[in-house]
């Protein structure tokens, strides 16, 4: 238990670390003095501006429904052996390169012992993928085995799923993997979930239900989008308005995306789209982006 507060009392410093390197990799990269090529066309700064997001937007036809699934990850409506493979991988790898005081029954002391099932969900397991699509790998754990407080066990992961993102870039087949650790008996909002331990569909996607208003995704997304603009303009001249104002819309972002989740249309949903759109866009990014540079303004002297 003290190893699990030490590790997410450190987290919040482990994190600034990797965020000032990455500010400072951009601002060097930005810096160049070629003309209209990458990144040099870009303008300095710590954040892109969202006029200029708005002008590359997210093409409509990358929601569109595929006529089969995606054909580099699917074989025969199972999954690729050597997708599978991978992917079994990573989960034992990411899960085994986590120090807690925890031994499995079987006495290995390995934390992918404690793997309960892993899962392949979103768009990749759907009709609905793009190029744009990560491949979400859910590992399914039993909370309980690791501790009784369920909720420090799910903060823990959390960090440690941070850290994992920020270190690695896994690619495959062009798509990136995004790890997530879930509790067993959590209920995953998805129209497709494929157990890769298994290598059966706990729910096959249909292809008849994908039916997608991009046009209101849109609308959603483009008023969130302006709402971010217009924090981003006193983010340096009254950080502790900005810091509330920031955390509204974040809330906001979680109910849209929550209520589209949990209604008929699931992740096909006008509002679990305009989640993608802004993400797709780093709106969601440059607005925690934006909440650091508040706090870090707020904590200066002079």
């Amino acid at each position: 238990m003290d190893k699990w507060q030490e590790f997410l009392h450190e987290s919040g410093g482990y994190r600034k670390r990797i965020r000032r390197y990455v500010k400072d990799r951009n601002f060097m990269l930005n810096k160049g003095g070629q003309k209209n090529t990458p990144p040099f066309t870009k303008k300095m700064g710590s954040h892109v501006t969202f006029d200029k997001q708005l002008e590359e937007e997210v093409e409509p036809e990358s929601f569109e429904k595929q006529s089969e699934l995606d054909p580099k990850i699917w074989q025969d409506n199972l999954l690729n052996k050597n997708v599978s493979r991978r992917l079994m991988k990573i989960a034992r790898k990411f899960l085994d390169g986590i120090e807690l005081p925890v031994h499995h029954a079987d006495g290995s002391g390995q934390m992918s012992a404690l793997i309960e099932d892993v899962r392949l969900t979103g768009s990749l397991a759907n009709y609905n993928w793009s190029k744009y699509s990560d491949i979400d790998l859910h590992i399914v754990v039993d909370f309980s085995k690791i501790d009784e407080n369920v909720e420090l066990v799910k903060s823990f992961f959390h960090g440690a799923i941070w850290r994992w993102n920020e270190l690695h870039d896994i690619m495959i087949y062009g798509h990136e993997v995004e790890i997530f650790v879930e509790n067993v008996g959590h209920v995953t909002h998805s129209a497709g979930i494929y157990s890769i331990m298994n290598a059966e569909w706990i729910t096959e996607p249909d292809p008849g239900q994908v039916e997608i208003d991009y046009v209101t995704a849109r609308k959603k997304a483009d008023a969130i989008e302006t709402d971010i603009s217009l924090i981003e303009k006193f983010v340096y001249s009254k950080p502790r308005a900005a810091v509330k104002s920031i955390d509204r819309l974040k809330k906001k972002i979680k109910r849209m995306r929550k209520a589209g989740l949990h209604s008929p249309l699931q992740e096909y949903s006008a509002e679990n789209i305009a989640f993608k759109i802004l993400r797709r866009e780093e709106a969601i990014d440059n607005l925690n982006d934006m909440k650091y540079d508040a706090y870090d303004n707020i904590l200066s002297i002079g």
